[in-house]
């Protein structure tokens, strides 16, 4: 594509609408960035040879100006010595000089108008560029935003979350275990276990059937 239809393509291009096409916003944004750049680079490019042949061209016309001058001074001279036919010569060298300047002068014109076509291209690329630029930057600032929202809700919702906290309900569960053997040995048992507390219970009611026997024995030995 020649650097013209470039210009007129990314002049004419909305930024917004490239980026809403776009797969990839960022990519696309600096992509277009880049073309920019160099269709800028190469437009100034253009620009600094039209200025160097411009001056060129203006050096050439003075030289051929300054040429014509010459014949017509020896066309006086000629005339004065009585050789027309050397003035008519010097006069028509004049002539063509002149012409050739004329013509110079004519390109002159078509390059400044040239070099007035890249100037507003120029300002109107350098306008889309900054354009592209502070959308660049906007985007960027919105993408970097996301990327901490997505791997924050990652964090908070994803499978290794669920399974970290699904390992802190299994330890709780292991010291609601531990604490409640703990509280079981402080139930209504003293502090004893409750099979020493029913052992107690046996116990006594030994006791006292051996001790309502030694009374019926005495009773007897007594009668």
């Amino acid at each position: 594509m020649g650097i013209f239809s470039r210009t007129r393509d990314i002049v004419a291009a909305n930024v917004n609408e490239l980026l809403d096409r776009a797969e990839d916003p960022a990519k696309t944004i600096r992509l277009v960035i880049m073309e920019m750049e160099d269709t800028l680079v190469e437009v100034r490019a253009s620009a600094a040879r039209t200025i160097a042949d411009q001056k060129d061209m203006r050096r050439t016309v003075m030289r051929l100006e300054k040429a014509a001058a010459d014949w017509e001074e020896k066309a006086e001279l000629a005339l004065a010595k009585g050789r027309e036919d050397l003035a008519r010569a010097a006069l028509m060298e004049r002539q063509r000089v002149l012409g050739a300047a004329g013509q110079l002068e004519g390109d002159v014109r078509m390059l400044e108008e040239q070099l007035a076509g890249y100037e507003e291209d120029i300002a109107k690329l350098e306008a889309k560029l900054n354009e592209a630029r502070s959308r660049q930057a906007a985007l960027l600032s919105r993408l970097e935003t996301a990327e901490k929202r997505a791997k924050a809700r990652a964090m908070t919702r994803g499978q290794r979350v669920a399974e970290a906290f699904s390992r802190f309900e299994v330890m709780e569960r292991r010291v609601d275990l531990a604490e409640g053997r703990v509280e079981a040995w402080d139930l209504d048992t003293g502090g004893r276990s409750l099979d020493d507390a029913f052992a107690d219970l046996r116990a006594s009611d030994a006791v006292a059937a051996e001790l309502e026997a030694l009374k019926a024995r005495i009773a007897r030995q007594e009668g």
